[in-house]
């Protein structure tokens, strides 16, 4: 038997003395994740981990770390190196590693979660899943976090002009700030897992993230009292792996984790979206003020610009492909 030890991961292989063909491969994963088990991106990666050990009949364990406080940024970096073996983050910080991917975080892409399924599930989503190998990354589908909603600590906002002169939380991703700014407000970057106590703090007013996130991280405690339905941005979640880890493996366990994490994309994304009424009937329960009828098009139209300032690195022919997709 013939053992190998990685960062998060021990994996026995054993060969047969015959040719050295791989007999057998058995794994023990570390998938971690930056929200806690309540949310719908873990109760998925809890059902990904049940699924490949009983269809790999117990050789492939994978154990789940939720609420891993160390920031989306970080948990790419990590994945990279080989500190963490499996994660599951937004698009927003991927943009920094794989610059191909930043293309999904254009302000009002996407019409509906139709229209996401077909680009995500499409020749799109496959072909911007490749490009994160350049990365040292495997991206095995898309999983999500959901259209991105605006709130904050000072006032009802129900157009563009209600939220100028207001600060606001970002992902460090430059898109998204570029996009706040070209609304009035003033964006900062501020790693996810800080994001709590900054609101806390006074540091800035807004941030903005999709429902599931607000509900599972209790933003109401911070003092974000108006929660303004603007569906700015959708967010996709990939499930990630590290590519040397993935390269690792024998064909049949690679189509295992593809297929799989295929299927449990649409659980996710159906568990996420059902859930959402919910959870905003919850939220005004908190005391929570749900701005419904939001001018979005003030929102698409002031945010607009941030097409042209990014069109030498996406072309207007590649945004037009996703926005035309029925």
């Amino acid at each position: 038997m013939k053992r190998v030890v990685t960062a998060g991961l021990v994996v026995w292989m054993v060969f047969m003395m015959a040719g050295q063909a791989t007999a057998e491969y058995k794994a023990r994963i570390m998938l971690a994740g930056t929200v806690t088990m309540e949310h719908p991106v873990m109760i998925a990666a809890r059902n990904f981990a049940d699924l490949i050990k009983e269809r790999s009949n117990g050789r492939i364990e994978i154990t789940l770390h939720p609420d891993y406080d160390k920031g989306e940024r970080k948990m790419a970096v990590y994945l990279q190196e080989g500190r963490i073996d499996m994660t599951i983050i937004s698009t927003g910080p991927l943009g920094d590693f794989s610059p191909s991917i930043s293309i999904l975080d254009f302000p009002f892409m996407f019409r509906d979660f139709n229209h996401v399924d077909q680009v995500m599930d499409g020749p799109i989503g496959n072909n911007l899943l490749k490009d994160l190998d350049k990365a040292n990354i495997t991206g095995l589908a898309f999983w999500e976090s959901g259209f991105r909603h605006l709130t904050n600590s000072k006032r009802p906002i129900k157009n563009v002009e209600d939220a100028k002169g207001l600060s606001i939380r970002t992902m460090e991703n430059k898109v998204h700030m570029a996009s706040w700014k070209a609304a009035g407000l003033d964006p900062t970057p501020i790693s996810y897992s800080e994001l709590y106590r900054a609101l806390q703090q006074n540091i800035v007013d807004c941030q903005e993230n999709p429902v599931a996130t607000f509900y599972n991280t209790k933003f109401w405690e911070t003092g974000q009292k108006h929660f303004s339905l603007t569906s700015h941005i959708y967010s996709p979640a990939p499930i990630l792996m590290n590519k040397k880890l993935f390269d690792a493996m024998p064909e049949k366990d690679q189509e295992m984790f593809r297929n799989t994490a295929r299927e449990v994309a649409r659980f996710q994304r159906k568990i996420a979206r059902d859930a959402e009424a919910a959870k905003l009937q919850e939220i005004e329960e908190k005391g929570v003020v749900v701005v419904r009828d939001v001018n979005r098009e003030s929102f698409k139209k002031a945010m607009s610009p941030v097409y042209g300032e990014f069109g030498a690195q996406f072309p207007k022919a590649e945004i037009e492909a996703i926005m035309n997709v029925k």
